[in-house]
């Protein structure tokens, strides 16, 4: 692109519509992308009801650990792996721990007092304050350097309609809780600017694809080739939507939990379309912060997949002594962690345009949970797994912290992330500042 020349100029003098525009501004060849900087991502990924300690946590510290039966499938990623145990979370005030771990996971302050009562203790509303993820996604927004179309994006997959204190995590202010989109269709429509339903699915490359044809003796060939493979996932989604859409579930679905909705069964298939859309909205810089949150606290999925029929919460409340529970709670984490590893793979073999190595080199993956242990509703221990190189800590470890505060982990992201902070949350959990020993 010539010195001082806009990009609406760029665009409009060769007659190149906005329904384009997502294709083409992280082309590097184009000039529009911010290139020179390192593109650094984060990902905080969500999964409810706590872990089963025994068959979760390594026995070791440091490098020469073993993964357990939940971790299994990070084995291909375990020099890329970080597995946090002693991070705690301290908050206390309104609300049932389920509650708490929810509302405070990413807050790291109270809840307001409020009207949602719990399964004990005292009602709560929503969090006091904004999350990390919204804190770090506002600071790379106030800089042209670092400012994306989104910003964030929240994903999520089989999160129930109503909106209380067990269904959200982000938090875009005090008393502001973000909804994530649980609909790959409506992920689709709100990153590429699809708004038919699916019965009048029309392509979006049919609209585009004369505008990419001109752009494409302008680009180089790494670009074109970037090109095609974003308009190649973009037509392979569309047939993905059109058949989910009608796909119909071959047995009748039994009641859960009120508000569940009911592609229980089709949670799998969601799971890899968001996970697919997180990492090409990645490759696009549509935004380099992402929540995926799977259900909710108290979620109750059932896992047929898995050979599991009762619902996730109602196993997770079953002693330590009743070992077929135990077995079925490993499966599914060890399910969880499979999304982790897919995700991992997927940010992996997928080169970071303009820049060397993938994507996942420049993405750190929070995979956590708003419980230590289900039984115990215990907030000690809270299960934190990082995967990926984006945040330049010192990775393939196991490590064992005092029962630290996670307000300590939220200020490690932001540091991580460019964005060094000395509070976050409730103040008296910041101690003396980021966790140690992680880089």
């Amino acid at each position: 692109m010539a010195q001082g020349s806009t990009r609406r100029d760029f665009f409009r003098d060769l007659g190149i519509g906005a329904a384009a525009l997502p294709f083409l501004l992280n082309l590097p060849s184009l000039g529009f992308a911010n290139q020179a900087a390192r593109k650094k991502r984060l990902v905080v990924m969500f999964s409810p009801n706590g872990i089963v300690p025994k068959t979760f946590w390594p026995d070791d510290e440091g490098d020469k650990f073993a993964l357990k039966e939940s971790l299994k499938p990070l084995e291909p990623f375990r020099d890329r792996s970080l597995i946090l145990k002693g991070v705690c979370d301290k908050v206390r005030g309104d609300g049932d721990n389920h509650m708490r771990g929810m509302g405070c996971l990413l807050t790291g302050v109270e809840l307001f007092p409020g009207n949602i009562q719990g399964g004990s203790d005292t009602p709560a509303g929503w969090a006091s304050g904004l999350s990390i993820d919204q804190e770090i996604k506002n600071r790379l927004q106030a800089r042209p350097e670092t400012k994306t179309r989104f910003g964030s994006l929240e994903f999520g997959v089989m999160v129930p309609d109503r909106a209380d204190t067990w269904t959200r995590m982000v938090y875009a202010g005090p008393n502001k809780p973000l909804a994530p989109i649980d609909d790959p269709y409506q992920m689709f429509a709100k990153l590429y600017g699809q708004s038919k339903d699916r019965e009048t699915l029309k392509s979006i490359l049919d609209d585009v694809q004369d505008d990419l044809k001109k752009v494409s003796s302008k680009i180089s060939v790494e670009d074109r080739q970037l090109l095609d493979e974003h308009a190649t996932f973009v037509r392979e989604m569309e047939q993905e939507l059109k058949e989910s859409g009608n796909a119909k579930i071959g047995h009748p679905v039994p009641e859960i939990e009120p508000g569940v909705k009911e592609e229980n069964d089709n949670i799998p298939r969601i799971s890899k379309m968001q996970i697919d859309l997180m990492v090409h909205s990645f490759a696009a810089d549509f935004a380099r912060v992402a929540t995926m949150q799977y259900t909710n606290s108290v979620g109750g999925a059932r896992m047929r997949w898995l050979g599991v029929n009762e619902g996730h919460h109602e196993l997770s409340h079953n002693p330590d002594s009743d070992e077929k529970s135990q077995e079925k709670l490993t499966k599914i984490n060890k399910w969880y962690c499979e999304q982790l590893a897919y995700m991992a793979k997927r940010l992996a073999e997928t080169p970071e345009p303009g820049g060397g190595g993938s994507l996942l080199d420049n993405t750190m993956i929070v995979w956590t949970n708003e419980l230590g242990k289900g039984n115990s509703h215990t907030l000690e221990d809270i299960p934190f797994v990082l995967v990926g190189n984006g945040l330049d800590f010192k990775m393939g470890r196991s490590i064992k912290y005092p029962k630290l505060p996670h307000n300590r982990l939220l200020l490690s992201l932001a540091e991580g992330m460019g964005h060094p902070i000395k509070r976050f949350g409730n103040p008296n959990f910041c101690g003396d500042g980021p966790l140690p020993k992680l880089t």
